[in-house]
């Protein structure tokens, strides 16, 4: 009799090890299912986000490549990471930092006009980190009117302070077009080196790397006046976009270096430089067409 019961209790124990064994297996089976399908959708995303940014980056260049062909603009485009906006993630995959990097006469010379102001701010950025500049009322009050205004006087004063010599090196060793100043005049950058400027602006990182002075700088472009060229054309497809630029203008000279955030959360740089077409200085009709039909580009994918 106790030999018949222990046989029960053992069949009774295999049972429940098998039932139980089976239980695990099913649970592991669906936890591979999930996964899969999660590798797959994975995959799905970042095929159709790599199908959708090449088809980006070759409208773009068939349009700047248009654009820019009889010599007289230059543009650079290059996209950003979106820090904290709604931008989702298969969006990141099409526009993160550096996924669209597009020009068309970039590494072209052209007359920078007031955007080498830029180029001031980010070397008394440097001589403040070096404890060589500080920010007085009226440096401050210079500075403002340098980047909001498009005034002279600060940035004259600068570079009779301490000399274009030392301030086209200091451009020269951060990879940026140099000389910029030649006989003292600002005649030379591309909208490459403006780009790579703005990257650095944006990252935080090289003269850039002071958390407040670069705010502030952002803060000031954001309100410059002059917004009649890439403010206004992106504006004309996404009025919830925001643009912190700096504008250059002197006779036929028309240029615009700006960081695009736009209402979803899509973040570039454009920087467009126009001369000739009979334009007059101030004109920033070109640039305005430019922006508009880059956003509409890079906001839907087309055309």
């Amino acid at each position: 009799m106790h030999r018949i019961e222990s046989t029960v209790v053992v069949l009774g124990l295999a049972t429940l090890g098998f039932l139980g064994w089976q239980t695990v297996n099913a649970g592991t089976g669906s936890a591979q299912t999930t996964q899969a399908a999660a590798t797959r959708s994975s995959v799905s995303t970042t095929t159709a986000a790599t199908k959708q940014r090449a088809s980006i980056t070759k409208k773009l260049q068939t349009y700047l490549d248009k654009v820019t062909a009889d010599g007289d603009a230059s543009v650079s485009i290059y996209s950003l990471a979106a820090n904290g906006s709604t931008a989702t993630t298969a969006d990141q995959q099409v526009y993160g930092a550096g996924k669209i990097n597009v020009s068309s006469n970039g590494t072209t010379t052209a007359i920078p006009a007031s955007t080498y102001k830029l180029f001031i701010a980010a070397y008394l950025f440097h001589l403040h980190q070096k404890g060589e500049f500080s920010w007085t009322t009226a440096n401050r009050a210079g500075f403002e009117q340098m980047i909001v205004n498009s005034s002279n006087d600060f940035p004259l004063s600068i570079r009779a302070k301490y000399g274009t010599d030392s301030i086209n090196t200091f451009i020269k060793n951060q990879g940026w077009t140099s000389p910029v100043f030649v006989n003292d005049e600002a005649t030379n950058t591309t909208s490459q080196s403006l780009c790579l400027l703005l990257q650095n602006l944006d990252a935080g990182t090289g003269a850039f790397s002071n958390k407040s002075d670069r705010q502030y700088l952002l803060s000031l472009m954001k309100k410059q006046i002059y917004r009649s060229g890439i403010p206004a054309g992106v504006a004309a497809v996404d009025s919830g976009a925001t643009v912190a630029d700096k504008v250059g203008f002197l006779d036929d000279v028309n240029n615009d270096a700006s960081i695009v955030t736009t209402s979803d959360g899509h973040r570039y740089i454009l920087v467009i430089m126009t001369h000739g077409h009979q334009q007059t200085t101030l004109d920033f009709s070109r640039i305005k067409d430019i922006a508009e039909q880059v956003q509409k580009i890079m906001g839907t994918g087309t055309d």
